[in-house]
């Protein structure tokens, strides 16, 4: 064996315990609730001391947040990477359009048994909640820098990047109460790109042109 392959193996080693303690935790989760699970029980199921977990996942609710960290620059590498003549909007509302008729799990349309039972325990505890709230935050700041490297004074580009992300994340939101609701994803298809549509199109075309005027 050469050095060359050793921190490969080790990285390796580092996944297969990371992603054998997310599964353990989740399975814990969904059988028990989140609540009513420790950071004890987890190491516990999966043979490890706390410390070691620990290690991995610095809270209890890392341990079922930990995929949202892949996804914290989505919006900000959509952004940066649109072609040329596609405004920033454009570019995060085909994204998201593509995105649902994929079914992916980030749009709150996918109704894979076990996407749901993750969706489920994800809003029955505040604190996973407000957890994904400082996930939420990090997209903003994320996407913020890059339009301000495109100019966009320092100001605009924060609350552009705050409404961008808050229509995200709401419509994902109102998809995932349909699938509660007892909807398909394919029966609530349509009017999840309505809603996309919508909203997308209320940030290009400015709130003026969508909000009412108040009547005297």
């Amino acid at each position: 064996m050469t050095d060359a392959a050793t921190p490969g193996l080790r990285e390796s080693k580092k996944q297969r315990t990371r992603t054998h303690l997310r599964a353990t935790a989740l399975e814990l989760f969904l059988e028990r609730g989140f609540d009513d699970v420790s950071v004890a029980d987890v190491a516990a199921a999966a043979e490890v001391s706390k410390p070691t977990l620990f290690r991995y996942f610095p809270t209890k609710e890392d341990l079922v947040l930990d995929r949202f960290a892949d996804h914290q620059d989505e919006a900000a590498r959509v952004v940066r990477d649109r072609p040329a003549g596609q405004t920033p909007v454009g570019a995060l509302h085909a994204h998201f359009t593509a995105a649902l008729a994929e079914r992916d799990p980030a749009t709150g349309l996918s109704d894979l048994p076990d996407i749901v039972a993750f969706m489920q325990l994800l809003y029955s505890a505040e604190s996973l909640l407000d957890r994904v709230a400082r996930y939420v935050e990090r997209e903003v700041e994320l996407l913020a820098e890059v339009l301000e490297a495109e100019a966009v004074p320092p100001l605009l580009a924060r609350l552009s990047a705050q409404h961008l992300i808050a229509v995200r994340h709401e419509l994902g939101r109102v998809n995932w109460t349909r699938l509660a609701a007892g909807a398909t994803s394919d029966e609530a298809y349509p009017d999840a790109v309505a809603d996309a549509d919508s909203a997308f199109g209320a940030l290009a075309h400015g709130l003026d042109s969508v909000l009412p005027s108040r009547t005297p």
